[in-house]
């Protein structure tokens, strides 16, 4: 099913007219393009619509011919209104075919939640994932390979954040902590700490409103506990990925797979670290298009990324990780650091998983 039969559908169920959006994410997932420019705010500067035949675009006359020309594909037509004289909310409600809905606040529309709407990826977005996946994954294996234990959070963050943007990638999430503060931290955002024995880096990047997660650990003077509570983070992550794919094969719901990581945890001696961090969940056009917990009844569609992510008190295991009817494939992957396979609990499957590097 296309994007536009998706759209059909929710037209026809809602008996709507048109559908607007002009969150960031959305509008990607819809157009391939960039309607931010102040990226502190919720709503992008522009709206795409939807109403049955075509894709049509609403902004104010700064950015029409910009979007145009370096955001849009050339059969999206671009309405533009003087930016002085209305909200966009304002101008997308003067030009909508109405009954309408919107995932931000226009007046008189419904709304609407975007998010199932972006799931399953359709075979263009894996494309894209795929190229995201490897980059981000390549800019952030190359400074962890040349981290010091002197290094500050900060200098690595920034580092980190520079390799992407170099790259024409937005760093959303870059997490950096020492071998202090990862383990009394579960987000250890970074400070002028520096590393010390180890350290893990964390990050989620966006590129086209694709997000792609990862975390590595890189040991200069490996605690002894380390590599016991990495490799069970590392078990809980392929538990959560092979119960994913059983999970859809059953037509079954998030919080099933979040029952096969709690079940993993007591089973290998931290039943209460579930307890202490978020799992993660399904990845696409948001960091986390939803999150699982004990009660999260999200249906399990694929192909989808996933980017599962336990901790274990100083420990962490992510990769991005497109699961479909065929398997598992980690986008966020490069080749060139160091793995060691993982067998899931309960489950008859295996992934290849970083290990920790020791420079």
């Amino acid at each position: 099913m296309t994007k536009q039969d998706r759209l059909d559908e929710f037209l026809a169920e809602r008996d709507l007219e048109s559908v607007w959006f002009a969150r960031p994410n959305s509008f990607a997932w819809l157009t391939g393009g960039d309607n931010v420019v102040d990226r502190a705010g919720d709503v992008g500067v522009a709206a795409v619509g939807y109403d049955g035949d075509g894709l049509r675009v609403v902004t104010n006359d700064i950015e029409a011919q910009r979007l145009r020309d370096e955001e849009l594909d050339d059969d999206v037509p671009v309405a533009e209104f003087p930016w002085y004289e209305s909200s966009l909310a304002e101008a997308v409600a003067e030009r909508a075919a109405t009954p309408a809905a919107a995932d931000f606040d226009v007046p008189g529309f419904e709304s609407v939640d975007a998010s199932p709407l972006r799931q399953p990826l359709t075979d263009q977005d894996v494309d894209r994932y795929r190229e995201l996946g490897e980059t981000t994954a390549r800019a952030v294996e190359a400074i962890c390979a040349e981290l010091e234990s002197t290094d500050t959070e900060r200098e690595v963050a920034s580092a980190v954040r520079g390799a992407l943007d170099a790259r024409g990638i937005e760093s959303p999430v870059a997490l950096v902590g020492g071998s202090e503060r990862a383990q009394k931290y579960r987000h250890y955002t970074p400070t002028d700490a520096e590393l010390g024995d180890y350290a893990l880096v964390s990050v989620t990047a966006e590129r086209d409103g694709l997000h792609a997660s990862l975390t590595r650990t890189v040991a200069f003077d490996q605690p002894e506990w380390l590599p016991q509570r990495h490799q069970v983070a590392a078990t809980v992550e392929v538990t959560a990925l092979a119960a994913t794919r059983r999970v859809a094969e059953l037509d079954g719901r998030a919080s099933d797979v979040f029952d096969a990581i709690r079940a993993a945890y007591e089973h290998l001696g931290h039943p209460d670290e579930w307890q202490r961090h978020h799992q993660g969940g399904a990845a696409g056009y948001a960091g986390r298009e939803w999150i699982a917990t004990p009660t999260t009844d999200a249906e399990i569609r694929l192909p989808m990324a996933f980017a599962w992510n336990p901790t274990v008190q100083g420990a962490k295991s992510e990769d991005t990780v497109l699961v479909d009817e065929d398997g598992m494939e980690v986008l966020t992957e490069t080749g060139e650091w160091p793995t060691q396979p993982v067998m899931a609990y309960d489950y008859e499957a295996a992934l290849e998983r970083p290990a920790v590097l020791e420079p």
